[in-house]
């Protein structure tokens, strides 16, 4: 038996990148995922690709409503959550005197309302139920910042601590809740930034001790892990998956 068989998994933004990785991780375990994206059509074909009984449900982490409604019908279709992956996420790279207010506030719905959204709609249930596991997705950006993404290095940092202060609050419900940190990753996202900028690939993966990016693979093995029961006693970590670019 796989170590996620029949376990109920929750991933937001898993249509694609390093969510779409992070959903065929789960699956491949033996998980049924919920591929939570705001792409409805694509979050079907994911789920079907995932097997498992996984399903796909049209989702706006920035919406309330919309959310409490995902996890509705996951209780209602399958009677738990197991695990939820805050995995949803955006950004504009460019410099903070050059960026507007209406891009702070998209970057910061997105990223980390959306993770609070979902966190408590989906951990309402888990307390309830005695068990869970919440794995967010930070970025280094947030731990160590990152020029042209203030305002993303701000959201990120916020869901590392709010990932510390959440395990102790959950912790007597028998919730674990942990952040997994990417360094720069190999994504549509950073081929959108790098179109702009050639040099940036070689430069990072110059600076990267491993020499290369992050494939969606590597960060669904540290999802995997603190999705999986034997790490149940592990709660309020950070975990960066860099290749070496940041050493805690």
């Amino acid at each position: 038996m796989s170590a996620l068989t029949d376990r109920i998994i929750i991933v937001t933004g898993a249509a694609s990148g390093i969510g779409k990785g992070i959903a065929t991780r789960l699956a491949a375990d033996g998980a049924t995922v919920v591929v939570a994206d705001l792409d409805a059509q694509k979050s079907q074909d994911t789920a079907a690709e995932l097997g498992n009984g996984s399903i796909g449900i049209a989702t706006d982490v920035t919406d309330r409503t919309a959310v409490d409604a995902m996890t509705a019908e996951v209780i209602d279709r399958f009677g738990r959550i197991d695990t939820l992956v805050n995995n949803a996420g955006w950004d504009k790279v460019e410099p903070f005197m050059e960026s507007t207010a209406d891009t702070w506030d998209r970057v910061i719905a997105i990223n980390l309302i959306g993770t609070l959204n979902c966190t408590q709609s989906a951990a309402a249930h888990m307390i309830e139920a005695g068990s869970g596991s919440v794995v967010s997705i930070g970025s280094d950006a947030g731990r160590v910042g990152s020029s042209g993404e203030a305002v993303y290095s701000a959201a990120k940092g916020g869901i590392i601590s709010f990932t510390k202060t959440f395990a102790r609050e959950v912790a007597r419900s028998g919730i674990n809740a942990n952040c997994v940190c990417p360094g720069p990753a190999d994504t549509p996202m950073f081929a959108q930034i790098s179109a702009e900028n050639p040099k940036l690939r070689t430069a990072l993966e110059k600076a990267i001790p491993m020499r290369r990016l992050a494939q969606p693979e590597d960060l669904a093995n540290a999802v995997a892990f603190f999705a999986r029961p034997d790490s149940n006693f592990i709660t309020g970590q950070t975990l960066s998956v860099s290749g070496g670019l940041t050493m805690a």
